[in-house]
């Protein structure tokens, strides 16, 4: 089975950007420099007209915790039904309760509403309390994957416990590995032959061609921050798929 590499990208250029490097799949969001929350539906729907590989929407209503608020909650799946309109391929989202375990009841209404759409448990499995009770009982739920970095800042240094999710998953659901990932420290999470699915930024730094700076800030930034970002480099995700294509 060919290795999967799923692509996180927070604007519609990053996202042409990994396809052209050989991305498989896409993850729509926006403000990945705090951990990515729900995009407009206008950025789904170009996605969808410009690319050819499937687009799985971020829902999240806000940066910081996955325990959400009952109008919060109420937005998720507002947004589920709308990526579903405009022809989203898969979900992404997930939330837990005070106790750091997986909300059942809401999660189980996310995977609902995103049917016939794959749902994929994002990185809250890693803000679990109990990882592996939580792979059991999303994949009791339908579930299709997890994103996880194996509770670690990066997911090279989560490879024990990103085995063991592996192992207990069996064919009932999905790891993929994400968090940190780069070209160079891919090879320690490619030596888990079951593990099949990769997910990164693959990110570059970007600086404005303005000449003219102005006189204010448009936010609470410095002004220096709020003429560069970060988007896909077509290089890093080329490099990627050479190392997970073992080439």
């Amino acid at each position: 089975m060919k290795r999967i590499l799923e692509i996180a990208a927070d604007s519609i250029q990053s996202a042409v950007y990994a396809e052209e490097g050989g991305a498989d799949r896409i993850e729509l969001c926006e403000n990945l420099v705090q951990g990515g929350v729900t995009p407009s539906a206008g950025k789904v729907r170009l996605a969808k007209r410009l690319l050819k590989i499937p687009v799985f929407v971020l829902i999240r209503p806000r940066k910081a915790d996955f325990l959400y608020s009952g109008m919060e909650f109420e937005l998720m799946l507002e947004d589920i039904r709308i990526a579903r309109k405009l022809g989203a391929d898969g979900i992404v989202s997930g939330v837990l309760t005070a106790d750091g375990s997986v909300d059942l009841t809401r999660t189980e209404k996310l995977v609902q509403a995103s049917w016939p759409m794959p749902f994929t448990f994002h990185r809250a499995i890693d803000m679990c309390r109990d990882p592996l009770m939580a792979t059991r009982q999303l994949a009791e739920l339908g579930v299709k994957r997890i994103l996880t970095s194996g509770q670690k800042p990066a997911a090279p240094a989560g490879e024990d416990l990103i085995r063991r999710l592996v192992d207990m998953a069996g064919d009932n659901i999905r790891i993929m590995a994400g968090g940190g990932l780069k070209p160079n420290n891919l090879s320690t999470l490619i030596r888990i032959p079951e593990l099949k699915e990769f997910h990164a930024s693959a990110r570059h730094q970007v600086k404005t061609k303005m000449e003219f700076f102005g006189r204010t800030t448009m936010g609470e930034e410095p002004v220096e921050e709020e003429f560069r970002w970060e988007e896909v480099s077509q290089r890093i995700v080329r490099e990627m798929r050479k190392e997970l294509d073992g080439r």
